[in-house]
């Protein structure tokens, strides 16, 4: 490991995974490493021996399960927002050519005690209890104002200022019900919590047309997800790398960070080797997240909060889905007296990361209590019997600077969003103090299966 590199990259999470893909392509000398002997880090997709390993490591599986390769269970529930950043960016990459891709069949959000499917046609929207009549004609006419929107045009304003006025004084411009600010704040809008409702609305109106578009794509549901699981993503990216010259190095554990008398960037140690390189990219766990204090006592990431998650392994699909084979719900956490929502992700053998007959679901939500599983409460009910389960609390760490001043450049941990978007911001802002630069990327399209 004698050569020097432009940039080493710790971790093969997907934010890291897409940042080396995108600086190979850029023609930077990448090396990558990772402590773990599989790609993925936080983001992996495991089968069910590591399942187990990783929880339970004094059991087997139970054979019932079915096969072992038949698994891809993900740590980390996400999906892909079909208008969104990520197909941006995986159309951008051709990455799409190692990747395959099926719609998630249903996004549903629990309102008044039961679970009802987010419109998706003109249809639905009309026939659906979530909202009476009247209310009905109440919300076909904000959503005309959001489509109708047109920043030159001021007739199509109606008196509004997207950049001053906040989205509570909106939904009352429109007279809507709490119920409704509900759907469309966190079904559509994805917001884990209310505080989006006091800012101005420029952004609750970019999220919720980037979920009507979504949505517009191919019906059903705003998202896609890769076959054989989200741990497929990280290797594509990977794969992307090393056809522009990235170098790959798994199973490698680093001992230290080297850094110069004025605290710059110098290299990093793997056992007794040292290589160099003028930067460094890597995920919170390589830079100190879970100690008092490391490396020569700088303290690099702060812990924001955690999130509860609890792997389901169910034999039926959730009860009042109409036996959807993959799905979203969400419940907002005004129906359950709650600071966050509550998310359930969940997906089955149509996309080859189970055995048949079984559905993996997963829920989780930011902690905001001492009793973590127990917040978990009203999603669990949902799910119907539950064969086995599977929890986990994470820290959620940031980076305490950008990392312009040291060349150490840290990725955030995977937050509580049900998407992707929020990991393509980490890389967006990665990318921009690393390299400099606006991330700019070029448009095709991506398809899924039907």
């Amino acid at each position: 490991m004698d050569e020097e590199y432009d940039v080493i990259v710790l971790g093969t999470g997907l934010t890291e995974c897409i940042l080396s893909g995108l600086l190979s392509v850029e023609g930077k000398k990448v090396l990558h490493m990772d402590r773990n002997d599989y790609y993925g880090g936080d983001s992996a997709s495991l089968n069910l021996t590591q399942l187990y390993r990783k929880f339970r490591p004094d059991q087997t599986p139970p054979t019932e399960l079915g096969r072992d390769r038949d698994y891809a269970v993900d740590l980390i529930p996400k999906f892909i927002m079909a208008s969104g950043e990520l197909s941006k960016i995986l159309v951008h990459t051709d990455v799409t050519r190692y990747l395959e891709f099926k719609q998630i069949a249903g996004s549903f959000v629990y309102r008044d005690g039961r679970i009802s499917k987010v419109p998706s046609t003109q249809m639905e929207a009309v026939k659906s209890p979530l909202m009476g009549p009247f209310e009905k004609r109440r919300a076909k006419k904000f959503f005309e104002f959001l489509q109708g929107w047109k920043d030159e045009d001021p007739a199509t304003h109606q008196g509004i200022d997207l950049d001053k006025d906040d989205m509570k004084t909106i939904y009352e411009k429109f007279g809507l019900e709490p119920g409704t600010q509900d759907f469309i704040g966190h079904a559509m809008g994805l917001y884990l919590d209310d505080d989006y409702k006091t800012q101005p609305a420029r952004e609750a109106y970019s999220r919720i047309v980037l979920y009507t578009a979504s949505m517009a794509r191919w019906g059903k549901s705003p998202y896609i997800y890769p076959l054989y699981g989200l741990g497929e993503l990280p290797q594509s990216f990977a794969r992307l790398s090393a056809i522009y010259g990235g170098t790959y190095m798994l199973d490698k554990p680093i001992h230290e960070i080297i850094t110069d008398a004025d605290g710059k960037f110098v290299g990093v140690k793997s056992g007794e080797e040292i290589v160099k390189a003028k930067q460094v990219i890597g995920d919170p766990s390589y830079f100190g997240a879970g100690k008092d204090v490391a490396d020569g006592g700088k303290v690099r990431v702060l812990e924001e909060g955690k999130v509860v998650r609890a792997i389901c392994i169910l034999k039926h699909p959730i009860p009042g889905t109409e036996d959807a084979d993959s799905l979203q719900i969400i419940i907002p956490q005004n129906q359950v007296g709650r600071r966050n929502d509550i998310y359930i992700a969940m997906v089955s053998s149509t996309h080859n990361v189970c055995a048949k007959d079984v559905y993996v679901a997963i829920v989780s939500t930011i902690v905001e209590t001492d009793r973590p599983e127990q917040e978990l409460a009203a999603g669990l009910q949902l799910l119907g019997p539950v064969y086995d389960k599977f929890i986990s609390v994470s820290s959620l760490y940031t980076p305490t600077s950008s990392g312009e001043a040291d060349n150490i450049f840290i990725t955030r941990s995977y937050d509580a969003t049900s998407h992707f978007e929020t990991v393509v911001e980490d890389v967006n802002r990665v990318w921009k103090a690393a390299v400099g630069t606006e991330l700019v990327l070029k448009k095709r399209d991506v398809e899924p299966e039907a």
